[in-house]
C-alpha cells in the first residue's frame, strides 16, 4: 500500500532511513519468527527502539528509555545555564530555568515506568535548580521552588497531563473524543492518576 501510494503521488521513500519495530505482547513475549519486510524491494532493518517526533518508543512499550533521554538532556541544559549565566541575577536565572529546564517534551505520554526511573529525573531537576541559584545541596526542594515562585517537578507533570487531557476532550477527531469520554480507557485513567498525584510503578 505504501509503494502504491508513493507511486500515485510522485513520492520516493528513503529506504535507508526506514525501519520497523515489532511490539511485544503483554508479558514481554515476541513472535518467534518475523518475516522480512521490504519497501521498494529493499529489506528494512528491524529495531527495538525508535525516536518518533522526539519521543523514544521501545518494543516493550515502557517509558524508561525516554525518561532517561529527558534526564540526560536536562543535565546538559542545566550545566550550560550554570556555566554561561553564573553572574546573572537570581530573577534572570529563574527565568532561564523556566525556559530551558521545564520542557519535559512528551512527558504527558509517560505511562509505564518505575518510581526509580522518574525519581532520577526529579533529582536531576531539583539539583539543576540548586546549582543554578547556588543553593545548598540538601536544602528543601519544596521550599526553594516556593520561594522562587517556580513549579516543582510534579507540578509540571500535572500541568502537562491537564493540557493533554483538555486538548483530547476539545478535539474534533472521533477517535480522540471516544478516548476522552471513556473514563476506563488506559490513557484517561493514567492522566487522571497524574492529576491527583498518584505515580505509576
Amino acid at each position: 500500500m505504501c509503494e502504491e501510494y508513493a507511486k500515485a503521488h510522485g513520492l520516493i521513500y528513503n529506504v535507508k532511513k526506514s525501519e520497523f519495530l515489532v511490539f511485544k505482547a503483554v508479558g514481554g513475549k515476541c513472535p518467534e519468527s518475523v518475516p522480512a519486510i521490504k519497501l521498494n524491494g529493499v529489506e528494512l532493518k528491524r529495531v527495538t527502539k525508535f525516536k518518533y517526533l522526539g519521543h523514544l518508543v521501545t518494543d516493550d512499550l515502557k517509558d524508561h528509555e525516554d525518561i532517561e533521554r529527558e534526564r540526560r538532556a536536562l543535565a546538559v541544559r542545566c550545566n550550560m545555564l550554570v556555566r554561561r549565566f553564573a553572574r546573572c541575577s537570581p530573577s534572570v536565572k529563574i527565568t532561564l530555568f523556566k525556559s530551558y529546564c521545564q520542557v519535559f517534551y512528551t512527558c504527558s505520554l509517560w505511562a509505564s515506568f518505575t518510581q526509580k526511573t522518574v525519581n532520577a529525573l526529579r533529582v536531576q531537576y531539583n539539583n539543576g535548580f540548586r546549582m543554578l541559584l547556588g543553593l545548598p545541596r540538601f536544602c528543601s526542594a519544596s521550599g526553594m521552588f516556593a520561594e522562587a515562585r517556580t513549579d516543582d517537578f510534579y507540578a509540571i507533570l500535572r500541568k502537562k497531563a491537564a493540557s493533554l487531557l483538555r486538548r483530547i476532550r476539545a478535539s474534533s477527531n472521533s477517535i480522540l473524543r471516544t478516548i476522552a469520554e471513556r473514563y476506563d480507557s488506559p490513557i484517561t485513567s493514567h492522566l487522571a492518576r497524574v492529576l491527583v498525584g498518584r505515580n505509576t510503578d
